[in-house]
């Protein structure tokens, strides 16, 4: 759902501001998620990408409210915010709820365990890795760890 995507990117954005830094990471994270797609095709793409997109989203709140961006305040601040923006798209409520649910654990591996969160889970990783916020990590997909071996920048 190309038309899906194009919207949440321009809310995310709009959402973001002037703030590159978040949105830059955003897309990055959306680029490796499609790419791991590519080799997790059981995975409900729009879900991915969706939650991809958002995954962040609570960051500027979590700042706000707890002068953190630690990853937990992002579970907490980030469903609400990206639940409005989805469900101003029109969208069912599962699916909704389905993209939260990945939002609300995206720092936190084996709470959720579909194979939506963990490809969203494996892009952050890489980009992450890419970026030096984390050294190392355990991907949860054969498809995270085929596209960190051939991204430029990831440890190997």
């Amino acid at each position: 759902m190309k038309e899906l995507k194009q919207k949440l990117t321009e809310k995310m954005k709009e959402y973001f501001g002037d703030d590159e830094r978040r949105i830059r990471h955003a897309l990055r994270v959306t680029e490796y998620a499609e790419r791991i797609l590519e080799h997790e095709r059981e995975a409900d793409r729009d879900v991915v990408i969706a939650a991809a997109i958002l995954h962040d989203i609570g960051i500027h709140e979590a700042e706000r409210k707890y002068g953190s961006t630690a990853g937990k305040y992002q579970e907490i601040e980030g469903p609400p915010i990206a639940k409005r923006i989805i469900l101003g798209e029109g969208l069912p409520e599962d699916f909704v709820e389905e993209v939260c649910r990945i939002i609300a654990h995206h720092h936190t591996p084996g709470v959720v365990d579909t194979l939506e969160f963990k490809v969203v889970y494996d892009a952050d990783l890489i980009v992450n890795m890419e970026d030096g916020e984390v050294k190392k990590g355990k991907f949860l997909t054969e498809g995270g760890r085929n596209v960190a071996e051939l991204s430029e920048g990831a440890p190997k």
